[in-house]
């Protein structure tokens, strides 16, 4: 695969609830508190899907807040944000985020919207960080 899907979220009003209602239907482990975007979650509420032991899974997390839309994302790996968000403009897509760095990491995302209004992830690792 040319661009993998590198990460999800899964983001709504009550991330509680969310997460709880993932670990009891999927058995899924959160672990609650790392750093993200203020505009992907409030703080302390986005937990980051702890993979199972052997596994390796796509990693993806549950956050939000009461000011979130819910809504469910992919992340494809690229190698620059800015050139495939203008791509995707140029597709007929729209951009909603991004660039955007996530703090204290080397990770930039950007998000846009198909021409159906999927909302859709993009993620940038800086491997110089």
């Amino acid at each position: 695969m040319a661009r993998p899907i590198i990460h999800f979220e899964i983001i709504g009003r009550n991330p509680v609830n969310l997460r709880r209602f993932y670990a009891q239907l999927f058995g899924w482990e959160f672990e609650v508190g790392g750093a993200v975007s203020p505009l992907v979650s409030d703080a302390g509420d986005y937990g980051f899907l702890a993979p199972p032991t052997g596994a390796q899974p796509v990693a993806g997390g549950v956050g939000g807040g009461r000011n979130f839309d819910p809504h469910t994302i992919i992340y494809v790996s690229v190698t620059d944000i800015e050139t495939y968000l203008a791509k995707a403009e140029q597709l007929g897509g729209s951009r909603v985020l991004g660039p955007e760095r996530s703090p204290g990491t080397p990770l930039t995302i950007g998000q846009f919207r198909d021409p159906e209004g999927n909302l859709v992830g993009l993620a940038q690792i800086d491997e110089n960080t």
